[in-house]
């Protein structure tokens, strides 16, 4: 399961003419899910990003979480981040799973960051065209994978 962080003042998914969900200050998670991710990965992952400390103290050093700051996040689901390109320039999605699997774990992972944060989780739709934007604050953009735990 790979995650992209981006430390925003503000993101929105819309769905053709549609506002589908929307943050202030916060982060904005794009969530891909592979072949192989269980629930593991979606524990290990969702604790990470609530503690991940990517928000300026009172003497501006990057040591508070979402949850010191009162932050909201927004995670949207993106099997492109699944994308292998060692072969050509065509990337290649077989390591992305299916929706069966892949949408149970995304919408369990919305739902355990919104259990640890303490608050609600607006997601984006699975499997819909969205338009995703946001105003990146920093810029502070974190990449994470479940299965390469440096």
């Amino acid at each position: 399961m790979r995650m992209l962080v981006q430390r925003v003042t503000e993101a929105s998914v819309t769905i053709g003419d549609r506002l589908r969900s929307r943050i202030g200050r916060g982060m904005l998670v794009l969530l891909g899910v592979g072949n192989d991710d269980t629930e593991e990965d979606v524990e290990y992952l969702a604790g990470k990003l609530v503690r991940l400390r990517i928000f300026d103290d009172e003497a501006g050093v990057m040591n508070r979480d979402v949850v010191q700051t009162g932050g909201e996040v927004l995670v949207v689901s993106q099997f492109t981040l699944m994308a292998s390109t060692r072969k050509g320039n065509r990337p290649s999605y077989v390591g992305a799973a299916p929706g069966a699997v892949s949408q149970p774990l995304y919408e369990r992972f919305a739902a355990r960051v919104a259990q640890l944060a303490g608050r609600e989780v607006p997601t984006g739709e699975f499997g819909a065209d969205m338009q995703v934007g946001l105003v990146n604050d920093g810029p502070v953009t974190i990449w994470i994978d479940s299965k390469n735990r440096e």
